[in-house]
C-alpha cells in the first residue's frame, strides 16, 4: 500500500505541476530569450515530449536517485534538499518531543481528575492551542521571550551539538507543536477516561495495587494505540507542515526551501520535496503500525 500511494503521490504532482503557469525554458533562458533558445532548452529538459513520456522519464530517474537538477541554481535537487532536510528533520524531532512529553502528563492528570477545575483548565488551554494559528502563536513566542525578555533568539539556526543551536530551536519546535500538544492532550484524556471503566482497571484496583500503577501500568499502555497514531500522523504534518514556522523564525529548512520554489517555479526541485515528505510521511504510518503489535500483544499482521 505504502508503494501505491508514494506512487500517486508522484503522479499526481507531476500532473499538477504541469498544470501550473509559467514555463520553465523561459526561467532558464532569460524573459529576453530569442524562441530558437526556449525550443532548444525545452528538448534538452524533455518539454517537447507528451506528458506521459516526461512523467515515465522522471520516473525512471527518481527510481535511480535521480531527483534532477534545480531550474534556478541549476544544482542537482538531491544537494539542495540534502542541505534543507537535517534542519526540518532536527525541528521536527525536538516538536515531537515537546509534544509528547508535555501531552501525555496533561492527558492523563485531565482524565485521572475528570470535572475538576485542573480538568477544565487543562482543556481550555488545548482548546486555545488548537484554536490559534501557528503563526500567532509564533509572533507572540518571538515578542515575549525574544523582544520583551531577550531570553531566546528569534532567528537563525545552528547544530542541536551546541547549546546555542538548542536556543535557536525552542521557540520555533514549541511554535509548531503548540496545535500537536493541544490535539494529543485531548486525545489521551478521551483514551484514559474510556480505559479506565474497563473491568480489568476495576480489578487492578481491587487487588491493592497504587493509583499510579494502575494509571500508568495498565491504563495508559492500554490507551496508547490511538495516542501512537496521532504521533505518528504529526510527525508527518510537521515535516510537510513548518513552512509558516520555518519562514517566521528564518530556518533554512524544507519549507522555507519550498515556498522559494514555488515562487520561482522551479517544478523539479518542488517535485523533489513533495515526494520526500511523502515517503517520510508513508514511512512513519509504517512504523506506527509496528509499534501497535509491540504496544498491544493481541495484533497480529499474518
Amino acid at each position: 500500500m505504502m508503494i501505491g500511494v508514494l506512487v500517486g503521490v508522484s503522479v499526481f504532482v507531476f500532473l499538477l505541476l504541469q498544470l501550473a503557469p509559467g514555463n520553465p525554458a523561459l526561467l532558464i533562458a532569460g524573459p529576453d530569450a530569442p524562441p530558437e533558445t526556449l525550443r532548444a532548452i525545452e528538448r534538452e529538459l524533455g518539454l517537447d515530449q507528451p506528458i506521459y513520456v516526461q512523467y515515465w522519464r522522471y520516473l525512471e530517474r527518481v527510481l535511480h536517485g535521480d531527483l534532477g537538477k534545480s531550474l534556478r541554481s541549476r544544482l542537482p535537487v538531491s544537494f539542495e534538499v540534502a542541505r534543507a532536510f537535517p534542519v526540518t528533520f532536527q525541528l521536527t524531532l525536538v516538536a515531537t518531543f515537546f509534544s509528547v512529553v508535555v501531552a501525555l502528563p496533561l492527558g492523563v492528570t485531565s482524565a485521572v481528575h475528570q470535572n475538576t477545575w485542573l480538568d477544565s483548565g487543562t482543556m481550555f488551554l488545548a482548546l486555545i492551542g488548537i484554536s490559534m494559528p501557528v503563526f500567532a502563536v509564533g509572533l507572540i513566542l518571538m515578542w515575549v521571550f525574544g523582544f520583551y525578555l531577550g531570553w531566546l533568539p528569534i532567528s537563525g539556526f545552528s547544530p542541536l551539538t551546541t547549546v546555542e543551536g538548542w536556543r535557536s530551536i525552542i521557540l520555533p519546535a514549541v511554535t509548531v507543536s503548540s496545535a500537536s500538544i493541544a490535539t494529543m492532550a485531548r486525545l489521551t484524556r478521551s483514551s484514559i477516561l474510556e480505559v479506565l471503566r474497563q473491568d480489568y482497571v476495576r480489578t487492578a484496583r481491587a487487588k491493592g495495587l497504587g493509583e499510579k500503577v494502575v494509571i500508568y501500568k495498565h491504563a495508559l499502555r492500554n490507551a496508547m494505540l490511538p495516542v501512537v497514531t496521532v504521533i505518528g500522523l504529526q510527525i508527518g504534518g510537521l515535516l510537510g507542515g513548518a513552512v509558516v514556522t520555518e519562514t517566521i523564525f528564518a530556518l533554512p529548512g524544507m519549507g522555507r526551501l519550498a515556498v522559494k520554489a514555488i515562487e520561482g517555479r522551479d517544478f523539479p526541485l518542488v517535485q523533489g520535496l513533495v515526494l520526500l515528505i511523502a515517503v517520510i510521511f508513508a514511512l512513519t504510518n509504517l512504523v506506527v503500525d509496528i509499534f501497535y503489535a509491540l504496544i498491544d500483544p493481541r495484533i497480529r499482521y499474518e
